[in-house]
């Protein structure tokens, strides 16, 4: 991801934030109890900015993309907080007014490309449709944008992969697909969901930077939600780390990654492989991912925490750090 460094800057963080998310609250009412998936969660992002969202398996960051978009299902449903998207609060809005939204304003990109694409239709009437149920153009106009979509995700040769299907396209070609379904419409904001996990490091590399530059050249803001904090270190202006539905710790990239508070994000950077530990066993994070259904009092990583103490039975607050750190820890290194 060198080259993706050498991008232009991040956007003005004076500019007013395309998405701001405050207090946000998704439970899951079960036969076995309610689960907190998300559980407080405030973020934003402006245009043209890029914030990885962090977290294991289980920690509620697909929740909150899901959520933001308003593809929350019973028994699941928003029981709290604000989610605005330039300065409209979407959390009680119809159902109409969210699908006005979904795939012109607001896009996603799921993990699974096949969740966006349709196995028995052609690439192109794929793009072509999701143009024309947001605006009333030509189908030679569709047609060209979709071309020039997959030209922008560095789709190799365009026109003869606009007469595919999806099963005759490798899974690097047909995450490119989703992501330039996910620009058709020029979207403000796209919530990308671990988009590229499956694939090889390679083709991972060339997505992430055609995202990147995507975003800038666009203004594009996004979210790229994933469990690999040496992806978005890479890729992100900003992180937020999340621990059982909640941000434990946010910031500048280079800050968080550099200079880990939380001891969470500590224990997530001292997992990951570098030079400097070959050879020697990689530090774990002791213990599990506590059940949602049944969290501990107080601050949920105090079981597995090195630095726990009789404080951390109840849940520390968010506090605001200079430069745009935000720590939730009662111990945290500051």
């Amino acid at each position: 991801m060198n080259e993706s460094q050498n991008l232009s800057a991040p956007p003005d963080p004076a500019a007013l934030p395309v998405l701001e998310v405050e207090g946000l609250q998704t439970h899951f009412f079960t036969h076995g109890g309610v689960v907190k998936a998300v559980d407080g969660v405030d973020l934003q992002v402006r245009a043209g900015e890029i914030l990885g969202l962090v977290g294991e398996s289980g920690s509620g960051k697909s929740i909150t993309g899901f959520s933001i978009i308003g593809l929350i299902d019973a028994p699941g449903r928003i029981v709290g907080g604000k989610i605005r998207y330039l300065g409209e609060e979407l959390v009680g809005q119809p159902e109409a007014r969210l699908q006005q939204l979904r795939g012109k304003k607001i896009a996603m990109i799921f993990q699974d490309p096949m969740m966006t694409l349709n196995p028995v239709l052609r690439v192109d009437t794929q793009m072509v449709e999701a143009i024309h149920a947001h605006e009333k153009v030509s189908a030679a106009a569709a047609r060209a944008r979709a071309q020039d979509a997959l030209t922008m995700v560095g789709m190799a040769s365009p026109a003869e992969r606009l007469l595919a299907y999806p099963h005759q396209l490798s899974g690097g070609m047909r995450q490119r697909v989703a992501i330039a379904i996910a620009m058709l419409n020029r979207p403000k904001l796209i919530i990308a969901d671990e988009p590229t996990t499956a694939l090889d490091v390679t083709i991972q590399a060339q997505i992430l930077y055609e995202v990147q530059k995507l975003c800038r050249e666009t203004g594009t803001a996004m979210i790229w939600i994933t469990h690999d904090l040496a992806v978005v270190s890479g890729l992100a202006d900003r992180i937020a780390v999340m621990y059982a539905g909640r941000i434990v710790e946010s910031g500048v990239t280079a800050d968080v990654v550099h200079q880990p508070a939380h001891p969470y994000t500590q224990g997530l950077i001292n997992s990951i492989p570098t030079r400097a530990t070959h050879g020697r066993p990689l530090q774990q994070i002791p213990g599990m991912t506590p059940s949602l259904l049944h969290l501990p009092p107080g601050c949920a990583f105090r079981p597995r925490c090195n630095r726990a103490s009789q404080a951390c039975l109840s849940m520390p607050l968010p506090v605001a750090m200079p430069a745009g750190r935000t720590l939730r820890c009662w111990h945290a290194a500051v």
